[in-house]
This record gives C-alpha cells, sequence and structure tokens, in this order.
C-alpha cells in the first residue's frame, strides 16, 4: 500500500482518479470539507486536476453544503 493510499480514502470514495486524489493530497486536502480551504481557481491549477474531478467535487460539495472559499 503506497502513502497515497493510507491517506486518499475519501477521495477514493466519491470516484476521483489516481491523478486528482494524488493532487488534493499532495495539497493537503484530505476531505471534502478541507476543500473550503482553497478557491476553485486554485482547485484548478492544481496539476492532476481535470474538468470531470472537479466536476464530481462540486456536486459533492453541493450535497454537503460547503462551498470553495472566495
Amino acid at each position: 500500500m503506497s502513502n497515497y493510499e493510507e491517506i486518499d480514502e475519501e477521495w477514493r470514495a466519491i470516484g476521483l482518479a489516481a491523478p486528482a486524489r494524488k493532487a488534493l493530497v499532495d495539497a493537503k486536502l484530505y476531505k471534502v470539507s478541507d476543500l473550503r480551504k482553497i478557491s476553485l481557481d486554485e482547485l484548478t491549477n492544481l496539476h492532476g486536476m481535470g474538468k470531470s474531478a472537479i466536476a464530481r467535487l462540486k456536486v459533492v460539495m453541493h450535497g454537503k453544503k460547503i462551498t470553495f472559499r472566495n
């Protein structure tokens, strides 16, 4: 088991691809609630974050009433 597999469980559960999960973990974002710490622009600029990953995160965030930092 890699170091990423030990801490990207929440991202795996929502179906994110490996590059997106790695980008989030590298940015010290380990769970959906951590996304309120960054802006959408910052998320978009993370290497490995694609359009489908961002779309999936937005849906999950909306369901949990979490918003990006402005």
